[in-house]
């Protein structure tokens, strides 16, 4: 009978054994896990810290190339007692010379008005002073009014130029100027000049780290600008071009070249 007993007791008590057997198996499988993972993470730590031993260097990148269009701008005003005769006047000078750019082959989509405005027109009056008496004050008078356009015109074949810039002259235009010629896409010259500057300025870090005899890591800084955007070395102004087609002689206007320039600054990590 006691025999019997302890044996149900051995019964009893296997199953929570093997339980905790179980358990610690899976904890000390859970920490050798954690313990691998940890270890692989050690190469990654440390690298969001900022780098504390850098340099900087500069670099300068420039490109030229041939200005391919040719802006200008043309204006035409006109002064009459009433409005609608000024409108009506500057109107037609105005479409007249926007026919004549769409035939010299200047697209619609290059020609927009950036100015249209209407204001009175004034005369300084003097009412003659009698002799030794009160002179009485003068006045402003509204003799009329004045109506002004403005077109901004872009030329893509910059060979015309000329041909144009007197054509609208000869046609009303009481005033054509800032003249400029630039580069229509210039993303590809940009990006050309920033290269450059890179190079330069990673030549410049490369002479300096073997000058102070460190080594260089990783690009931990970048910044570009100061440039000021392309410089035009040709631009011109014409003024007052409103005389009739035989004071209109073509003008002679050298396109010139521009230069786009790329400033940058690198800052690098040395060990």
């Amino acid at each position: 009978m006691e025999e019997q007993s302890v044996q149900e007791i051995i019964k009893a008590t296997h199953w929570p054994r093997k339980a905790v057997a179980w358990a610690l198996g899976f904890l000390a499988l859970f920490l050798l896990v954690s313990t691998i993972s940890e270890l692989k993470s050690l190469r990654f730590i440390g690298s969001g810290v900022a780098a504390t031993n850098t340099i900087s260097v500069s670099g300068e990148g420039e490109v030229f190339a041939v200005a391919d269009t040719a802006t200008f701008s043309v204006t035409v005003r006109e002064k009459a007692k009433l409005v609608k005769d000024a409108q009506d006047a500057a109107t037609k000078k105005g479409n007249d010379i926007i026919a004549y750019l769409k035939d010299g082959g200047v697209e619609e989509k290059d020609i927009k008005t950036v100015d249209y405005s209407v204001s009175p027109d004034y005369e300084w009056s003097q009412a003659a002073c009698p002799q030794g008496g009160y002179c009485p004050p003068g006045k402003q008078v509204l003799v009329g009014y004045e109506v002004s356009q403005t077109l901004s015109v872009k030329v893509r074949d910059t060979n015309k130029a000329g041909e144009l810039l007197s054509g609208v002259g000869s046609r009303g235009a009481t005033e054509v100027s800032s003249l400029s010629f630039t580069i229509d896409d210039e993303d590809a010259l940009k990006a050309d000049a920033r290269d450059k500057a890179i190079a330069q300025a990673k030549e410049k870090a490369e002479v300096l780290a073997k000058s102070l005899g460190v080594s260089l890591v990783r690009v931990v800084g970048f910044s570009e600008g100061g440039d000021g955007g392309p410089i035009y070395y040709a631009k011109s102004s014409v003024m007052g071009m409103g005389g009739g087609p035989e004071t209109s002689p073509t003008p002679d206007i050298p396109v010139g070249q521009n230069k786009i320039v790329s400033n940058v600054n690198i800052v690098y990590e040395i060990r």
